[in-house]
């Protein structure tokens, strides 16, 4: 690995960067290097969206082996782009005439102050790009999900979303971007350096287990959704930063005889869509789990490395069994994901070791899984409580393995262990349900926060297996008045 500049596509040519920090954001360099001013920045943490944009990268399974996704430009740092295409609201109009996306803004009245409509129309621009036909308004919400609007409102947003297609249909040619694309491939992996801070971005499996056991202090990034706000936030110093986005290995998903195999690097937007495939109660934390943009540029390695108590992912994956494989060097490790944590924020992960990939059990016949996300507002929030239930139950109606975990209720990610023994080998009947509810008192001691009280969160924690109940009995929501506290 020898060192060179940053190179990317940009305005229809391959750019160099250097004499810039590892630290400099996508949209510092866009509004103070490059000028392009029409990229706006709002919260500075990927929450509001006005900073969106559009990162193209090479996939042979995608239109013209281009895949083009909306990513928040304020917390994904310049080295990033390495190898890839990068897109602002300043590419879309032409001299003749807008984009068709722009012009139904313009006459649906879709922009007021105009400060959110370049990001909004970044995503709606990535949305049209992978799509042949008009979208749902659901799809359009959903593509919406990370863009926040305070003054015009969403109905005339969503009718120029789908009014765009009322227009002769106008997208890119991929194919010179693609050209490029492949000539970045060609270069040599990132080693990228700036007043004695340095980036690596390795190429490979073997590459990246030698410079991580090289450098056990340095900061391992993926889709830098969290490591991002460190930065704008808190305004802290990373040092050495190895970059697992750029190993190919870590971003394949394979389907093994009983499980999916996915790589530390797999986006989440693609590691949701292959969980919902095989087991579809994934879909509402599939939608509901950050926004568009965040689970585009996230990994669901990087989630689950993190270690977050409130990490979404983790409570679901550790309710079907999860399998955390570690490496270190040559030695490959794997562990069950629930005893990877540790304490709050501390896992078992040694020095000079990164996550590789989650082995994730397939759905069996006879196994129940739900789980579901319970927050302050429908988009874009912090959990007070996730929860997932998955119990396997014979002919007989009886529980033959019980597995539950909650994310919100303690310093971990953690199963419920009495409320588990409550349920295994029992009749599955209210009564059982309603014990093992009570059983969560004991297996939780959940804090008081900003985002909720002790007493509220145990209560949805034993509401919500109450929910699976109703759900797997038929019940619905009639019997939802029984439920106790």
């Amino acid at each position: 690995m020898t060192q060179r500049p940053i190179q990317f596509w940009h305005r229809g040519r391959i750019v160099q960067a250097s004499g810039l920090s590892p630290q400099r954001t996508v949209l510092q360099w866009l509004r103070e290097d490059e000028h392009c001013v029409g990229t706006k920045e709002g919260c500075g943490e990927g929450d509001c969206g006005a900073c969106t944009v559009v990162i193209g990268t090479r996939d042979d399974a995608a239109p013209g082996g281009v895949r083009l996704e909306a990513v928040n430009s304020c917390i994904q740092f310049l080295p990033t782009l390495d190898g890839k295409a990068l897109f602002a609201i300043e590419d879309l109009a032409t001299a003749e005439a807008l984009h068709p996306v722009q012009q139904a803004m313009v006459e649906h009245h879709g922009s007021q102050c105009g400060f959110c409509t370049p990001g909004i129309v970044m995503s709606l621009w990535a949305d049209y790009e992978k799509r042949e036909a008009a979208p749902t308004r659901d799809e359009v919400n959903q593509c919406l999900s990370g863009n926040l609007c305070r003054c015009t409102g969403y109905r005339p947003i969503v009718d120029a979303a789908r009014a765009a297609w009322d227009k002769p249909v106008v997208k890119i040619d991929r194919s010179p971007l693609r050209a490029a694309l492949d000539e970045l491939a060609a270069l040599s992996s990132l080693e990228y350096e700036f007043a004695g801070q340095h980036f690596y971005a390795p190429r490979s499996l073997a590459e990246l287990a030698q410079r991580c056991e090289a450098l056990p202090g340095a900061r391992i990034l993926a889709g830098s959704t969290d490591v991002g706000l460190w930065v704008t936030k808190q305004l802290r110093e990373l040092g050495n930063i190895i970059y697992l986005g750029a190993v190919a290995e870590l971003k394949s998903i394979q389907r093994e005889a009983d499980a999916l195999v996915i790589g530390a690097g797999v986006s989440l937007s693609d590691a949701f869509a292959a969980l919902v495939t095989d087991e579809p109660a994934w879909t509402e934390l599939a939608q509901r789990f950050a926004s568009t943009p965040i689970r585009n540029a996230g990994t669901l390695g990087g989630n689950v490395a993190n270690g977050s108590p409130i990490g979404d992912s983790m409570p679901g994956l550790i309710a079907v069994g999860t399998r955390i494989i570690l490496q270190k060097g040559e030695r490959v490790r794997e562990m069950p994901l629930e005893d990877f944590y540790l304490a709050y924020q501390k896992t078992a992960r040694e020095p000079g070791e990164f996550v590789r990939a989650l082995r994730i059990p397939l759905r069996r016949e006879g196994t129940h899984f739900r789980t579901w996300k319970v927050s302050k507002r429908m988009d874009q929030d912090i959990s007070a409580v996730c929860a997932a239930i998955a119990l396997s139950i014979d002919t007989a109606g009886v529980v033959t393995e019980a597995r539950i975990a909650y994310g919100g209720m303690a310093a971990t990610p953690k199963r419920a262990a009495q409320a588990e023994a409550a349920l295994q080998g029992k009749l599955l009947d209210a009564a059982t349900v309603r014990a093992a509810m009570q059983a969560l008192a004991q297996d939780y001691q959940p804090l008081d926060d900003m985002r909720a009280t002790a007493a509220y969160r145990m209560q949805v924690a034993q509401n919500l297996l109450w929910r699976w109940w109703l759900d797997h009995s038929g019940a619905g929501v009639l019997r939802a008045q029984e439920v106790t506290a």
